[in-house]
């Protein structure tokens, strides 16, 4: 598994970027140098999140990115006047989306992916997972659910006013501050997290003999009944001094009581005499 997994990473590092940009968004580059540049994980997909209007196709229910026309789309905040702009050349179902921030991540082993998912958690990813395939591959996916998704337009036609657009460009560029903010957080979160683990790893061993202790439980059993058969003798020696003691102290007892009922009896056969 180890060697399959060197495997996994270098494939995946080495391959290009299919994705339409073709680089790491900007605003994530340090958090997927710093993932790749640890033994345990390497990302494999990834998007700082965006604002994107697409137009769909007016006889589809649904709206799917591969199906679509992108009219228009920023890693940034947007204006409202860019997307009316893009609206001018809508022919279908436009839709205005923002996309918060996601990443995916492969783990070496199942404990360093539920610290990356625990990392996730605690930044505000509350959308966040984990994965595991049949070959074993273990995938964390680092999601939020703060996300936007409005239709603008109906076959061409726009559904709305511009006032309503330049309210949701002020949405989109909002949802856009907290998913940066959450990026820092989950990126310093990271560092803390993989900081604590090295440590834990880099621990000074115990010495020889706690070692030795910790490691031969039959020395500490041993230890423990020659400790309770010291007591069990000093115990039996204390009770047979006891014992001694209170024999001879009987023994007296008697004695003085025969040498004392000897007189009154000749007392008393001198009063008949």
């Amino acid at each position: 598994m180890e060697k399959t997994f060197s495997q996994w990473k270098k494939q995946c590092l080495n391959k290009l970027d299919l994705s339409k940009k073709g680089s790491v968004d900007e605003d994530i580059e340090h958090v997927v140098s710093l993932l790749n540049s640890c033994e345990e994980y390497f990302t494999t997909s990834s998007c700082s999140g965006r604002i994107i209007l697409i137009d769909g196709a007016p006889e589809r229910s649904d709206v799917q990115k591969q199906n679509c026309v992108w009219l228009f789309v920023s890693h940034q905040k947007c204006k409202s006047d860019d997307l009316m702009s893009a609206l001018d050349r809508c022919s279908g179902d436009a839709v205005l989306k923002f996309e918060p921030f996601v990443l995916h991540i492969q783990c070496r082993r199942l404990d360093d992916a539920q610290l990356m998912h625990s990392v996730a958690i605690n930044s505000g990813f509350r959308n966040s997972g984990l994965t595991v395939s049949k070959s074993g591959k273990i995938i964390t996916a680092v999601r939020s659910t703060h996300g936007l998704e409005v239709p603008l337009s109906h076959e061409g036609k726009l559904l709305v006013e511009h006032e309503y657009i330049h309210f949701l460009s002020q949405i989109a560029n909002q949802k856009m501050e907290e998913n940066l903010r959450r990026i820092h957080r989950f990126y310093q979160n990271l560092q803390s997290a993989l900081a604590t683990e090295k440590l834990q790893k880099l621990q000074i061993p115990d010495p020889p003999e706690s070692r030795e202790l910790q490691d031969s439980p039959d020395r500490l059993e041993t230890e423990k009944r020659r400790e309770a058969g010291e007591k069990e003798e000093k115990n039996k020696s204390v009770y047979k001094r006891r014992r001694k003691r209170e024999q001879h102290h009987q023994s007296d007892c008697c004695h003085g009581d025969r040498s004392s009922s000897e007189p009154e009896l000749d007392d008393c056969l001198d009063l008949f005499t």
